[in-house]
């Protein structure tokens, strides 16, 4: 009886694979979820995943850093040259969350200080209201890696060749599974130690059903078959954020007997 169920079950997953559903959704750690989505105004969140930790209050202002000089980035950007920086889609998911206040420290910081330069030249109205003392600082900084990126493949495709005989075979042969790890590393600025390191994942499947025969057809599959990478390294980051905002709720700062940078414990004569 399961047998037969689990036949049925896989034989309509099957179906749908040959109809154009070439990909699942991308898989959060241990649960399943979307990606990154919707808007952030404020404390106000519009069509984020439900999936996505949240926080009744921030818990401080937070600057990103993306290390470009990281043998990762090169290493990640070389593979996958059509997805941009991380940053956009993690202040957006930082944001949603509510857990910090994000300040610009990036290249948008280029128009904020050619606007304070023309404020300082006279230029501006005196009721623009530009002027010393008013950039909010960044208590912490959050610094993002991909671990690894990489298309496998999958123990699913025995399953389905299994049942489903030669058809199944075919469509099994094609069944790659993307899977990636990504950190995120919390530090705070005044003191410069580390507060929170958190590591997460992502996985989902795609299909090039019969040996790609009808890729052609299936041109207009959308963005899971045509940037999976983007897809599953938003989805790891937001496993990894998650993990640490979890981290973060039952916070206690770590003390070291003496205080911190004193010489600490393990004294060498």
């Amino acid at each position: 009886m399961m047998y037969t169920l689990s036949r049925t079950i896989v034989a309509s997953a099957a179906v749908m694979m040959v109809s154009g559903c070439l990909s699942t959704a991308p898989v959060l750690g241990g649960s399943s979820g979307n990606t990154i989505t919707g808007a952030a105004g404020g404390a106000t969140a519009e069509g984020q995943n439900s999936a996505l930790e949240n926080c009744e209050a921030p818990l401080g202002t937070m600057a990103l850093f993306e290390d470009t000089a990281r043998p990762w980035w090169n290493r990640f950007y070389t593979d996958y040259p059509q997805l941009g920086s991380t940053l956009p889609v993690l202040r957006l998911m930082i944001q949603q969350s509510n857990c910090f206040v994000v300040v610009e420290r990036g290249t948008a910081m280029k128009a904020i200080n050619a606007e304070r330069a023309l404020a300082a030249s006279g230029e501006l109205r005196e009721s623009s209201n530009f002027g010393a003392g008013q950039m909010v600082s960044a208590d912490y900084t959050v610094s993002p890696s991909v671990q690894f990126a990489a298309k496998t493949g999958g123990a699913g495709g025995a399953l389905v060749g299994s049942l489903l005989g030669s058809v199944g075979s075919a469509i099994a042969g094609g069944l790659k599974r993307n899977e990636a790890s990504t950190t995120l590393l919390l530090i705070d600025n005044r003191s410069g130690v580390q507060v929170s390191a958190a590591t997460g994942s992502a996985k989902n499947f795609d299909f090039a059903v019969f040996g790609g025969l009808f890729n052609g057809g299936f041109a207009g599959a959308g963005g899971y078959s045509s940037t999976p990478a983007g897809k599953i390294v938003t989805a790891a980051f937001a496993d990894s954020y998650n993990q640490m905002v979890k981290a973060l709720r039952n916070y206690k700062g770590q003390e070291v007997e003496g205080g911190l940078g004193t010489g600490g414990k393990l004294t060498v004569q």
